[in-house]
């Protein structure tokens, strides 16, 4: 028996499956990207007090770089257990040297922006290397100021990166500088920075 046209408009059974199934998608498109975000941030949040604490025992003397790296990643991997994580030491003889993190200086022979090809240099932190940031790789030693920056990366806990456009892996990164305790005499440099070449 055929309905009439007018009281097919008006029938209104089955219109919240419609409904459902319009706006679905794009709520949980919206809600695991929340989720994403909240759990980054939250990350990002954790891996910065771990710096903070790596960093504060890195002062003391006798820590080992292999030994706070190994800290802050137990720290990390209790949320997220296949996180790759990294710290990077370097030190400076002072604050101010840190904060500036100025690239010895070179004279720049062919143009190209680089220290290379055999380039003079003046190795101002007396380590025989050029140094992009004026820094030395390690802790260093009594009284140095050391900038400590952890990396981490870890895939996505969500696969919505392939719909909005994002990478499958997340990398965090944090810093935080502090000095080395003044367990003894601060190491001092040459008393006039040589020229040296660079690689």
């Amino acid at each position: 028996m055929m309905r009439h046209p007018i009281s097919i408009l008006r029938d209104k059974r089955g219109m919240s499956v419609v409904e459902f199934g319009l706006i679905a998608p794009v709520f949980l498109t919206l809600l695991l990207g929340v989720l994403d975000m909240g759990h980054t941030l939250y990350m990002q949040s954790i891996l910065q007090g771990a710096m903070q604490k790596v960093a504060r025992d890195g002062t003391l003397e006798n820590q080992s770089t292999s030994a706070l790296e190994s800290q802050l990643r137990t720290q990390v991997q209790k949320l997220v257990s296949d996180a790759t994580v990294t710290l990077v030491p370097r030190y400076f003889k002072n604050y101010t040297k840190a904060a500036q993190a100025t690239a010895e200086p070179f004279t720049d022979t062919n143009g190209n922006g680089r220290c290379d090809a055999g380039e003079p240099y003046t190795d101002t932190n007396f380590n025989n290397t050029w140094d992009a940031d004026g820094g030395n790789s390690g802790q260093g030693g009594a009284k140095d100021t050391v900038v400590l920056t952890g990396s981490v990366s870890y895939p996505r806990l969500f696969p919505i990166f392939r719909f909005v456009g994002m990478g499958s892996t997340v990398n965090l990164q944090a810093t935080t500088v502090l000095v080395n305790q003044p367990y003894g005499d601060q190491a001092q440099y040459g008393s006039s920075p040589p020229t040296r070449n660079c690689p």
